[in-house]
């Protein structure tokens, strides 16, 4: 048993003998005479420690007091406390402060044991269950997003400020942009992560099909319906319905989603009687709302319902410095689902993700990190194994077609510092990121050339 208790008591006899008793169990056991030593003991350990016994009556520091800083050291480092009969009220007190239980002096053994193995238990089931948390949450694609860039970080911010709301988000963004992700962010840092996440695409079912999942059904409401059939709205009650191209819904569907976000309610597919649902909304579209709204193909009432707050998610074209911890944390998953080392990528080969449009974005990074690790022959993914690889170096060709006469080495760096800088807007730092530099490099070439933003509009 490698399981470490503290024991802090002013009486010798005491510490001598929960020290022998703990011990002889299998704990290990550091003593303490003074609640002093024991704090300046906490600030020194990196939180080894799994237990504190500390008495509440002591000369140097009572141990209420003692409690206090000792919880703001470490508040997760369960306590029990030991007082004498003249003391409950402390340790009641004691108990409102953080403290797991206390024990009455003098006290048997086998009151002792149990009262250390029920606390050490609880910790035990409380780390368990954070366990089981975060595994369901990476199951269900909900980790914390990877990035660097000032681009997606105003994005993440703007997210974590308006979970703790209840107020219904619009994702905006391009396939792959990882809208889920930021979806079930806002939910797990709301004040409904107990409860449930559930996703579902309103593009990739029929009419009838996403009727019946979003609102349910009773039995006999249409052929095939054999029993009652709760749907996604009700299942997420007190908890986030993440409505992913939203877009596509039809304008019966938004009319009765309509009422759903007015009126808390709504009707299961067969039903005469509504139901009332507490239910967060988040819906993500790659369509511009607002041209459909024009267009008639989308209502009005319903886009200004859902697009309380909008949140606009940036290509990963227009944030290139993410490529590169993109890339290690999909190589640190796929070595986790392999149970092997990771594999490194080639600076060659990086250098070409930095020039890649990525016209599928996250996602398509996280495909081509993937095959590149299966047909990787080394332990770095090369040029070779990208499957843009052709396709840059038809472009490259093409810019040397007879056309198109070839440029001397300085001429055609010149021409690829303007075409970065041109593409990013004069931002530097992703201008650096497509080109594979350093900012100072950067900087030094954009001095070399003498380019100005000026220079590089593009002509009318």
């Amino acid at each position: 048993m490698d399981q470490r208790i503290y024991i802090c008591d002013d009486e010798e006899g005491m510490r001598r003998y929960l020290g022998k008793v703990l011990a002889s169990w299998g704990y290990q056991v550091e003593v303490f005479s003074s609640p002093l030593l024991l704090l300046r003991a906490l600030e020194d350990s990196r939180g080894e420690d799994d237990l504190l016994l500390l008495d509440i009556k002591m000369p140097e520091l009572d141990g209420i007091e003692t409690l206090r800083r000792v919880k703001q050291l470490r508040p997760s480092l369960p306590v029990l406390m030991m007082t004498g009969h003249g003391t409950i009220e402390s340790a009641v007190e004691a108990m409102k402060l953080g403290a797991y239980d206390y024990l009455t002096k003098p006290f048997p053994q086998e009151k002792l044991f149990a009262a250390v193995q029920h606390c050490l238990e609880r910790e035990r089931l409380l780390d368990e269950n954070c366990s089981l948390k975060r595994e369901l949450r990476e199951r269900q694609g909900c980790e914390t997003p990877v990035f660097v860039s000032t681009a997606f970080g105003e994005v993440y911010d703007l997210a974590l400020r308006v979970a703790e709301s209840d107020a219904s988000v619009l994702i905006l963004g391009e396939s792959g942009t990882g809208k889920e992700l930021v979806a079930g962010t806002i939910h797990y840092h709301s004040p409904r992560a107990q409860q449930r996440f559930l996703a579902l695409n309103c593009a990739a079912l029929s009419e009838t099909l996403l009727e019946s999942q979003l609102f349910g059904h009773l039995k006999g409401a249409f052929t095939g319906a054999q029993q009652n059939q709760k749907g996604f709205l009700e299942e997420a009650h007190g908890g986030t319905l993440f409505l992913d191209e939203v877009g596509d819904l039809s304008l019966g569907l938004q009319a009765k989603l309509l009422r759903v976000l007015q009126e808390g309610e709504f009707i299961p597919v067969g039903a005469t009687r509504a139901k009332r649902v507490d239910v967060r909304f988040v819906a993500a579209t790659n369509k511009d709302l607002q041209a459909a709204v024009r267009e008639g193909n989308f209502r009005e009432d319903l886009f200004y319902r859902l697009n309380v707050i909008p949140l606009h998610l940036p290509p990963l074209r227009d944030r290139p410095e993410d490529i590169e911890p993109l890339t290690r944390h999909f190589l640190a998953r796929i070595a986790k689902k392999n149970r092997r080392a990771p594999k490194g990528v080639s600076r060659e080969a990086l250098e070409m993700m930095l020039t890649y449009s990525w016209p599928g974005n996250v996602r398509e990074l996280g495909n081509v990190i993937e095959r590149g690790a299966i047909l990787a022959r080394g332990e770095e993914i090369a040029p070779e194994d990208l499957p843009f690889k052709n396709q840059l170096a038809a472009a490259a060709i093409n810019d040397s077609a007879p056309g198109n006469p070839a440029l001397r080495l300085r001429d055609a760096e010149r021409v690829q510092v303007g075409r970065a800088l041109r593409q990013t807007g004069w931002n530097k730092s992703q201008a650096a990121g497509l080109l594979g530099v350093t900012r100072k490099t950067l900087d030094r070439k954009i001095k070399e050339f003498a380019l100005t933003p000026e220079a590089l509009l593009p002509p009318t």
